[in-house]
Parts: C-alpha cells; sequence; structure tokens
C-alpha cells in the first residue's frame, strides 16, 4: 500500500461577494498536513502576573501580544501563521488606540487573519481592558 502525505496548505479568501477590507480575510481554508495552535484568552499580565498598562489600553494591547507571540513560540508557531483572532475589548474603550497598538507590534500582513471583536461589560479581573485568543496553522 503506497503511502501519501500532502503538504499542509493555507488560502486567504476573500471572495468578491463579501465586503473586503484589508484588515483581515473573510475566510480562511486549511488542508493537508499542518499542525493547529491554539492559545488561550490572553490578558494584559506579565510572567510574574502582575498587570500591565493599568487603564491604558495601548500599553495592555502590546502586553497581550507579547503574551500571544511568546504562547505562540512555544507551539512552534509564529505571528505569520495566525488564521484567527477573538478580541474582546471593554465597553467605552476607543478601538482605534487598541489598533494602532495592534499595527505597531504585528504590521500589516499580506495575508491578514480572519477576526471576531465584540464589546464586552467586563473581563476575569476589573483592571483588564481587552482579552485576545488565537488560532494558528503550521504547514508542516
Amino acid at each position: 500500500m503506497a503511502q501519501t502525505s500532502e503538504t499542509g496548505k493555507v488560502q486567504y479568501l476573500s471572495p468578491d461577494t463579501l465586503h473586503q477590507n484589508p484588515a483581515f480575510t473573510n475566510v480562511v481554508v486549511v488542508t493537508g498536513n499542518v499542525k493547529t495552535v491554539f492559545v488561550g484568552g490572553q490578558d494584559a499580565v506579565d510572567a510574574s502576573g502582575a498587570i500591565v498598562g493599568k487603564g491604558d489600553l495601548a500599553a495592555q494591547t502590546e502586553q497581550v501580544l507579547k503574551n500571544i507571540q511568546q504562547a505562540l513560540a512555544a507551539g512552534g508557531a509564529g505571528v505569520e501563521h495566525v488564521v484567527k483572532w477573538n478580541l474582546y475589548v471593554v465597553q467605552g474603550q476607543s478601538l482605534q488606540v487598541g489598533f494602532e497598538a495592534f499595527q505597531r507590534m504585528w504590521g500589516n500582513p499580506a495575508n491578514p487573519p480572519t477576526i471576531t471583536m465584540a464589546f464586552v461589560a467586563g473581563l476575569a479581573h476589573p483592571d483588564f481592558l481587552l482579552e485576545m485568543d488565537a488560532v494558528a496553522v503550521v504547514p508542516q
């Protein structure tokens, strides 16, 4: 019996029938031999558990993204492998401030991931202004 191995492939699709936005992709299709890395919700805490950037959405965004980057690395992935972001922002915060901090750290990738964003009444600690999780796919 012959064995076949399909190399992993990630396709980023933005059909003309859907709104086009350079900040995100509408559809990501993953096929073949891949490793999937799920990063649980990250908040603005450092390795010691201290809250970073109390009252400052930009500083908290930077810490959250650093945490996600470290989590991705632990799973053998990088930002270029992220296919899905989930973002939860406490009501009343400026998305523009958070987005600017995000762009400073991650830039504008050629194939941005899909994204879901929701305003929430609160998070696990009253000083948290946002939480993010991610899904990354690493072709093997």
